[in-house]
């Protein structure tokens, strides 16, 4: 697809598609447009627990990318980490993966906290002297 095939109407069913459980907002765009931005939401009453970024890029005689981008709860929250891949798909796996990668980093470094503390909290083996 040229990038002025490609419409705003047509990114907001992609991500539909891929993100159903997204509020999204599709950013105004000129029709030809080069760059196609949107946000999605998710919400539990008032609480926003998570905020999606989705940037596409279609530069002419260049492959699309896709720019993805995530934020934890609340409006205000600064991003967490951002991905670039040549499909939707591909950058929110490898946004997902890295989320999971730092949930095992961190699951370890607290599990290391925590043997560390069962070792101090058992009581020293007594030391009983050998006959000479």
């Amino acid at each position: 697809m040229t990038t002025t095939e490609f419409t705003a109407a047509d990114f907001r069913d992609e991500l539909q598609k891929i993100m159903p459980g997204y509020e999204w907002t599709v950013h105004r765009a000129n029709k030809d447009a080069v760059r196609l931005e949107a946000t999605g939401k998710q919400s539990s009453g008032f609480n926003r627990l998570s905020t999606l970024n989705v940037i596409r890029w279609a530069r002419e005689g260049q492959p699309v990318t896709y720019e993805v981008r995530s934020a934890p709860y609340g409006a205000k929250s600064p991003w967490a980490h951002t991905v670039k891949e040549g499909t939707l798909a591909r950058a929110l796996r490898r946004l997902q993966k890295h989320y999971e990668a730092q949930r095992n980093h961190f699951a370890s470094l607290a599990g290391a906290l925590e043997e560390g503390r069962k070792a101090a909290e058992q009581p020293a083996e007594p030391v009983v002297p050998t006959p000479a």
